[in-house]
């Protein structure tokens, strides 16, 4: 699709994301970490689509992560029950506050399918050591390329973050979706930095 320069109206009750893809096709140096023996990361496996979805909703909620709670249970259940996609989850004194999903689904690659740490666990060093076990986790298989996105409205320093640890911007996208406050499938509280527009003036 080619896009025109200059503004595009966005209808009420959707949002507009500039996403940016990301990929690392050999091992980055891990980045100097905070040592903490509080964190802890802990693989689940076969977790039930309830308990992952409680985990995805805590982490995502400023971010309006959507995608797998609207997702049909089976479909997800599937997915999480796949032995090629692997699901972590970052404790911190006996407490889940962050998510890491390797997806290693397309052979030789592996898509940092989620990753985000809850308030508690950011601005204390956790993101770079998360990142660092995140790295190292996907370049013990035999893939050729690791890769992620972003939008802007993930954290704002997201991208700056991805660049830092390894990854190169290859494509810009926009993405237009149903904001997910109106459909209730996150609380209309969630991500205040966004307005909620379910109307048009």
């Amino acid at each position: 699709m080619v896009l025109s320069d200059g503004y595009s109206d966005v209808p009420a009750g959707k949002l507009a994301a500039v996403v940016t893809c990301l990929e690392m096709t050999h091992p980055a140096s891990a980045r100097p970490e905070t040592t903490t023996p509080s964190w802890t990361l802990r693989r689940i496996v076969h977790p039930t689509v309830a308990a992952y979805r409680a985990l995805f909703g805590y982490v995502g909620y400023e971010w309006l992560w959507s995608s797998r709670l609207a997702m049909q249970d089976e479909r997800l259940q599937a997915i999480l029950d796949n032995a090629q996609v692997w699901v972590y989850a970052l404790s911190i004194n006996g407490q889940d506050e962050g998510l890491l999903e390797l997806d290693f689904r397309e052979v030789g690659e592996c898509e940092l399918a989620f990753f985000g740490l809850s308030p508690v666990a950011r601005d204390r060093g956790a993101g770079r050591w998360l990142m660092n076990r995140a790295i190292e986790l996907a370049w013990q298989q035999p893939i050729g390329r690791l890769w992620v996105h972003t939008c802007t409205l993930d954290h704002p320093k997201a991208l700056a973050f991805y660049l830092r640890s390894g990854f190169v911007a290859y494509e810009r996208r926009v993405e237009v979706f149903d904001d997910p406050r109106v459909l209730g499938q996150v609380s209309q509280s969630a991500a205040p930095d966004v307005p909620l527009i379910v109307s048009s003036q």
